[in-house]
């Protein structure tokens, strides 16, 4: 999302309380939030940022630099996805920028009703660990930098598979990438993300972050410096099971979502029956599914079942390492719908 999005996404909406993004991508896609952030405060609402794979941003100068520095009011940050804490511990970050008043007391009151009385002081601990290295380990987060860079030109050399960030600058939304996340499309050298991911794991013991119908995402914690010849040499051993078949061309194309009938609140309390697939095609869903990975909801409660999402909900359902969040059962036979 460009600046010149959110600013037309603002006027379509001028009550809006916030603007809320996502950056970085899963794949590693940093967004312009500087200028998303001014276009924001022009219009009076502050900018919430998902930067739930960025929690390293910042550290170190071949890092890009993180939200909060940017121009950002409000900022999650997941430090245990790359920034080396414990499983389940994760930061809010409060700018102290022009809508700090007005955020804080909405933060605390948020905090307050989720807040547990017998806090992880393991969790606590480890955050306070992971900044500290960050801090001081600058050199070792440079030479996982070095690493991922050295995977990058050994694809690249190799000739198979492609780099999926050197087309970035294809798009204006994307002004940085995180050189920590190595998107690799293996849709073009033969084989689908999810099978490369079950022989990698299987046959290799090289286990990577994510797969999808066309590519994986391996990733190096910033200050670890794995075995990048290793994971080269098994990347090129897989085999081409796809190679100059009509499958290689059978990509799994994103649905557009629904017709929005209903609010999600409105959906998911209303009078609900579960119908099979098909059935549910036209109807109103009642439930949010999405296909993981990502995970990113592909219906949400209120909108039209459309018979392109049930395709690719079930094909995704039937990939290897594929499956469906909030689906009700593993084949998506069945959704819940209002009614």
């Amino acid at each position: 999302m460009t600046a010149a999005d959110v600013a037309a996404a603002l006027e379509r909406t001028p009550d809006a309380a916030a603007v809320l993004i996502v950056s970085p991508s899963y794949f590693g896609a940093v967004a312009d939030v500087r200028a998303i952030a001014d276009t924001a405060h022009a219009a009076g609402v502050p900018l919430v940022v998902d930067e739930a794979w960025g929690s390293h941003f910042g550290f170190h100068p071949a890092l890009p630099s993180g939200a909060l520095s940017s121009g950002a009011d409000l900022v999650t940050s997941s430090t245990h996805k790359l920034g080396g804490a414990l499983t389940q511990s994760a930061m809010l970050h409060l700018a102290d920028g022009p809508f700090a008043d007005r955020l804080e007391p909405l933060v605390d009151r948020a905090f307050r009703l989720v807040q547990s009385t017998s806090a992880s002081s393991l969790l606590t601990a480890s955050l306070d660990l992971a900044r500290r290295s960050l801090v001081t380990e600058g050199d070792a987060t440079a030479a996982s930098v070095e690493a991922a860079d050295a995977v990058r030109r050994a694809v690249r050399a190799g000739g198979r598979f492609k780099v999926v960030s050197d087309g970035f600058r294809a798009f204006p939304d994307i002004v940085g990438v995180d050189p920590l996340r190595i998107a690799l499309d293996t849709r073009v050298g033969g084989i689908t993300g999810h099978e490369a991911r079950r022989l990698l794991f299987r046959d290799h013991q090289v286990m990577v972050e994510v797969a999808t119908d066309a590519a994986i995402v391996a990733v190096i914690g910033a200050g670890r410096v794995p075995d990048t010849d290793r994971f080269v040499d098994a990347l090129h051993t897989l085999p081409s099971p796809l190679a100059g078949s009509a499958a290689a061309r059978a990509v799994l194309e994103l649905p557009a979502p629904g017709a929005t009938r209903l609010t999600a609140r409105e959906a998911f309390l209303s009078p609900t029956r579960v119908v099979s697939a098909e059935q549910a095609v036209g109807r109103i869903s009642a439930d949010t599914l999405a296909a993981y990975p990502p995970g990113i909801p592909n219906v949400l409660p209120g909108e039209v079942v459309t018979a392109e999402v049930v395709d690719f909900l079930r094909r995704t359902a039937a990939a290897p390492n594929g499956h469906v969040r909030g689906a009700l059962d593993p084949g998506v036979t069945r959704l819940r719908v209002v009614g």
